[in-house]
């Protein structure tokens, strides 16, 4: 940007012996907010959904630049963050389950907020910016978040309703009994509306503790830029969402999924039974989701992701109230997209489109007028965020980042870009949504029958290649989005040089759904895609003219 780039030819010029600038003429750094959303799909009125209450994004889109196709690096929540929070994708940091932390692989690697408060941010957040406990609270924050004089309530598993609460308690006590405290044993219902104000749920309580860090960063008067991440756990279940927001939706004009049978020809092991959603009290185990409660789920899902736009639009009020909106880069981004019963799953964690598939937008204040409210079609990445913001604020480039700044699409949102997108995800079908495979309490409890029926698929379509070890600890897939197409190959990943075990392409100019896979109708296609796919990200990158 024109105010970056100054900036930083200002700081080149004094450098080479110019005169020393005065206060006044230097232009203050950008402060940055970071908002993070949990399992949100495009299901965004600025992203074409008809259904979807969501003015406050809306109103950062159309006055800001939106991605119209930008993919996480991995679909579930930790080796996302943790790609693009470090900036190196998950073949990179070795994080591809929830369990495992960054720090214990990679001690020494450099991320977002600290590189930025190693260049002299006030960094700080509210909410969930890293996986879980992973909050790397030593060297991403340099500043504890405001306290509020109100607590938010400590309700039972986080519902409002007592009924709600003691199908949790019950639940959760009859499976401690047997297995332990086991993370996704003995759960309580997947949604719930209770008449009670935004911040007795912890979104809207992390908004408030983000809006009096704000303040109190700015009554410091020390001119010290900030990076402020806000992070929301919704709408990822469980979709516990204030009455007002489900009171925005009419449940029978609530659509529902369109395409809902799995791929024809595609992985058997590419779609699972639907895990997370099975653990909640009320959800059938086994067998299809009805009409009934499918739409039960979205309307929850829909009012959770309301909830969300409400709280961001406050957020974005208390930064124009202070005065810091103007001198602050906006990024709002999902970790990665999630299934409403589309290819018959409810989740995330495949390597398909509307798992891969993200919400990304950012606002920043001297964008040119000509490209505030469009969309850019570029396939871009969560990893590059990282490079993004470092550029925007003027700081140097660490040498690990495998992404690529898209700061010249601001510039110019029509421009040619890179030729692909990459995520992976190792075999959903025979794992937890956790991306670990299923732990004993899993098999004996929710997943016995539906594990034989996901095996028995798997074994009729693989035949000799069958091998539960192979297939539940060592099967990777990796896809690759190009313009108009998507490859998913998987592989065994202790052999990298192996030939894949099964391959699928979907033709997205034909078949926007991935509905059919083409990939045995189109060996010389495939093989010129594996080739790219092999030639990896380095090679998709594009060279920006100066």
């Amino acid at each position: 940007m024109k105010h970056y780039l100054l900036f930083s030819l200002s700081v080149l010029f004094f450098a080479c012996g110019g005169d020393q600038a005065t206060e006044a003429e230097q232009p203050s750094r950008p402060n940055v907010l970071f908002i993070a959303i949990d399992d949100l799909r495009p299901e965004l009125g600025c992203y074409g959904s008809e259904i979807a209450v969501t003015p406050n994004l809306d109103a950062l889109a159309a006055g800001g630049l939106l991605f119209n196709r930008a993919y996480c690096q991995q679909a579930i929540c930790s080796p996302s963050r943790a790609s693009l929070m470090t900036g190196a994708r998950p073949e990179s940091t070795g994080i591809i389950e929830n369990y495992t932390y960054f720090r214990d692989v990679l001690p020494d690697i450099v991320t977002l907020p600290q590189h930025f408060r190693a260049n002299g941010y006030e960094t700080v957040y509210s909410g969930k910016i890293y996986h879980g406990r992973f909050t790397d609270e030593e060297k991403s924050w340099s500043r504890k978040p405001a306290k509020l004089a109100v607590e938010r309530p400590q309700y039972p598993g986080g519902y409002a309703l007592k009924e709600n609460q003691e199908a949790y308690l019950t639940n959760k006590e009859a499976m401690k009994k047997k297995y332990g405290d086991v993370y996704g044993l003995g759960m309580g219902p997947a949604y719930e509306k209770a008449d009670v104000p935004d911040y007795h749920y912890g979104d809207g309580y992390n908004t408030e503790v983000a809006i009096a860090t704000l303040r109190e960063m700015v009554a410091d008067g020390n001119d010290q830029p900030f990076f402020l991440g806000l992070g929301f756990h919704h709408p990822h279940l469980n979709w516990t969402s204030p009455a007002k927001y489900w009171d925005l939706y009419d449940p029978a004009e609530i659509p529902l999924a369109e395409l809902t049978n799995a791929p024809e020809g595609g992985a058997a092991m590419g779609l699972h039974a639907s895990f997370e959603l099975r653990v909640r009290d009320g959800v059938p185990d086994g067998g299809e989701i009805d009409p009934e409660l499918s739409r039960t789920l979205k309307h929850a899902y829909l009012a959770a992701v309301s909830y969300v736009d409400a709280q961001i639009g406050k957020m974005i009020a208390a930064l124009e109230e202070t005065g810091m909106r103007e001198n602050t880069i906006i990024m709002v981004w999902s970790d990665h997209g999630w299934h409403l019963g589309d290819m018959g799953v409810w989740g995330k964690a495949t390597n398909y489109e509307i798992a891969t598939r993200v919400p990304l937008m950012i606002w920043t204040p001297d964008m040119p007028a000509g490209s505030r409210g469009k969309t850019s079609d570029a396939l871009v990445e969560l990893v590059d965020m990282y490079p993004t913001l470092t550029e925007l604020a003027g700081l140097p480039l660490p040498d690990h980042l495998e992404g690529q700044s898209f700061a010249p699409l601001l510039e110019n949102p029509g421009q040619q870009w890179k030729t692909a997108a990459f995520s992976q995800y190792p075999n959903p079908a025979l794992r937890e949504w956790a991306a670990n495979p299923l732990n004993q309490g899993m098999r004996e409890t929710y997943f016995g029958p539906l594990i034989e029926e996901v095996e028995e698929r798997i074994q009729n379509q693989q035949g000799n290649v069958w091998n539960r070890d192979l297939f539940e600890n060592h099967l990777m897939g990796y896809a690759m989005r190009t313009e108009r197409y998507r490859l998913v190959v998987w592989k065994d990943r202790r052999k990298p040089d192996a030939a894949p075990l099964f391959v699928e392409l979907y033709d997205h100019q034909a078949d926007p759904g991935e509905t059919k896979n083409i990939a045995g109708d189109n060996g010389e296609l495939v093989n010129e895609l594996r080739q790219r796919l092999n030639a990896g990200w380095q090679a998709s990158r594009v060279e920006v003219q100066p």
